[in-house]
């Protein structure tokens, strides 16, 4: 739930946060690491989308740290809702999941900055203070390999078939891998049984799948690499 810290602890220099990720230990984790800052401060928390947007009205923050995993959404979706209702706000993705499958796509969708959960405590600092001062942060060793895919261009040689998959189809594919049934990830996505279906068939079209064995085998495969 998006919450207010005290105000007395929060000084009018401080750069204002929220952070959003359906893990209490890691928000409360993240809290306490940038509330070590001289120069910042998590003035909300919130475990979904919808507590994220009404944080961000009621708080009006300076940045929005973003996990891709969420319990109702995918991270993704909730960046592209940002900056259509907040343009200016900077997002910053935090998230345990691979940059070279996400970093792109947190980018595309209006982020700022891409950073792994694993990345050492002063890293993550280092990232939210660089996206606050306007610059978009991802590692080198994924700046490189952007640089490398504009230079290639398109049809890109050795680029994963799941780069084919739009964020919402590579998000019920990872589900998939994780054992959710279509009643299930509709449920949790909010979306009807249909347009599970809908999304299940043009992942099995873009990756040349024949039937929903082979789909369960690759999702259960991919999601597994990923671990």
């Amino acid at each position: 739930m998006a919450s207010r810290m005290p105000s007395k602890t929060e000084p009018s220099e401080k750069r204002r946060i929220i952070i959003v990720d359906d893990h209490p230990i890691v928000r409360q984790g993240l809290a306490q690491l940038i509330n070590q800052e001289d120069d910042l401060y998590v003035c909300g928390q919130a475990e979904d989308a919808h507590q994220a947007m009404r944080g961000i009205r009621e708080l009006n923050p300076d940045l929005v740290i973003v996990d891709v995993s969420l319990r109702t959404t995918s991270g993704i979706e909730l960046i592209k809702d940002i900056k259509v209702q907040f343009p200016s706000l900077p997002v910053l993705t935090l998230s345990m999941h691979d940059e070279a499958i996400y970093a792109e796509r947190a980018l595309r969708a209006g982020a700022k900055g891409y950073i792994m959960k694993q990345e050492a405590t002063e890293e993550v600092v280092n990232a939210i203070r660089r996206v606050l001062a306007g610059t978009v942060y991802v590692s080198q060793g994924m700046a490189a390999k952007m640089v490398s895919k504009i230079i290639a261009g398109p049809g890109e040689k050795g680029a994963s078939p799941v780069d084919r998959l739009s964020d919402r189809e590579l998000e019920v594919f990872r589900l998939i891998g994780e054992g959710y049934g279509t009643r299930e990830m509709a449920e949790k996505l909010y979306l009807s049984v249909k347009t599970i279906e809908t999304y299940r068939a043009h992942i099995k079209e873009k990756l040349d799948l024949q039937d929903a064995n082979e789909l369960l085998r690759a999702a259960i495969r991919w999601a597994n690499a990923q671990r």
